[in-house]
């Protein structure tokens, strides 16, 4: 397992989002009072990458976390691997850890002759609660990155790379990895650290993180890029598969027919077939603002009907309550709406 350090701040001439950086994103009431401020930066694209909105500092740079993963996974494809139907969605999911979920991630494993203890990703209690309740320990196949680390294997064995030291920076899967997400992302990685599931987490500026998505997401109308229009349109048929059964992202697809992928740590990017994406990043890490801010600048833009987008966070943003009675929301911050 990669026990590297993080690569350094010297030598690069990036910098991280701050608070001066940083707009109102979201806030939430109670009782008729602001309680809690959300500040962030968030940047849409187009189809030609072009800028068509920004939010506080789009040039700063940031660690996408878990929305990194559908580069991964293209990296996967783009090594020779066949993934199909659900399979592929695992390959970029953080998933609820449900057994549906397992019984893929077992099936990609079953493929090349391997176990859940040849994953890398450290045990974990699966997301999804109920599953949760039910569960005696912390496993790695339920860890929400277990999709990802078996499709890793994959690609291991499809190569004949070493497949006990594929999270290592220097691996050639994470530099084939590194220079796919480069490609996309339109920048250099000049920044390397390592994600909560111990594989490498490239530093990317918002604004390329938003271009690197619209790209990855508009190859599923144009096959510009066969492996990402695949994954795409797998991401699209399967969303449950993504993330969960009434969780965010699965619902956010499935009402919009968009692709939606949270990252840990406040980070959200969702991305349109006609590629329009947009990134955002929540300064306090917090992620019940990402959807929220999101989808608020997509209807800015007119790819995303208001109507629809109310349906989605009607279904999916946190309940104020007190007492068990509802006593306040979760709104656009004065940085979207100004």
């Amino acid at each position: 397992m990669n026990d590297q350090p993080q690569a350094p701040l010297s030598g690069t001439t990036r910098h991280p989002l701050e608070v001066d950086g940083s707009v109102e994103l979201a806030v939430l009431t109670r009782s008729g009072m602001a309680e809690s401020r959300h500040m962030g930066a968030a940047a849409v694209v187009g189809p030609d990458g072009a800028l068509l909105r920004s939010v506080g500092d789009v040039a700063a740079s940031i660690y996408p976390r878990s929305c990194l993963k559908p580069f991964q996974a293209l990296t996967v494809l783009r090594s020779g691997v066949r993934l199909d139907g659900v399979q592929a969605v695992l390959a970029t999911a953080s998933h609820a850890g449900t057994a549906e979920h397992q019984g893929v991630v077992r099936a990609m494993l079953a493929r090349i002759d391997r176990t859940e203890d040849d994953l890398l990703c450290p045990p974990d209690w699966p997301f999804d609660r109920e599953t949760a309740r039910r569960a005696v320990e912390k496993r790695r196949i339920t860890m929400n990155c277990s999709g990802k680390h078996a499709a890793f294997l994959l690609a291991c064995a499809e190569n004949g790379w070493d497949h006990a030291t594929y999270d290592d920076f220097d691996h050639p899967l994470q530099r084939a990895a590194r220079s796919t997400v480069a490609e996309h992302v339109g920048e250099d990685i000049d920044q390397t650290g390592v994600d909560g599931c111990g594989a490498p987490v490239f530093a990317v500026t918002l604004r390329g993180l938003a271009r690197g998505i619209a790209r990855l997401t508009g190859s599923a109308s144009t096959d510009e890029d066969a492996d990402a229009g695949h994954l795409v349109r797998a991401v699209l048929a399967d969303p449950w598969a993504l993330d969960g059964h009434g969780r965010a992202n699965t619902v956010t697809i499935e009402e919009l027919g968009l692709l939606a992928k949270l990252g840990a740590e406040g980070v959200m990017v969702m991305g349109t077939t006609d590629g329009v994406a947009v990134a955002v990043k929540v300064l306090d890490g917090n992620i019940r603002a990402g959807t929220l801010a999101a989808l608020h600048l997509l209807v800015d833009e007119g790819v995303v009907e208001r109507e629809a987008a109310d349906r989605v966070l009607d279904r999916t943003l946190e309940r104020i309550t007190g007492g068990g009675v509802l006593v306040g929301g979760i709104s656009a911050g004065a940085g979207l709406v100004a």
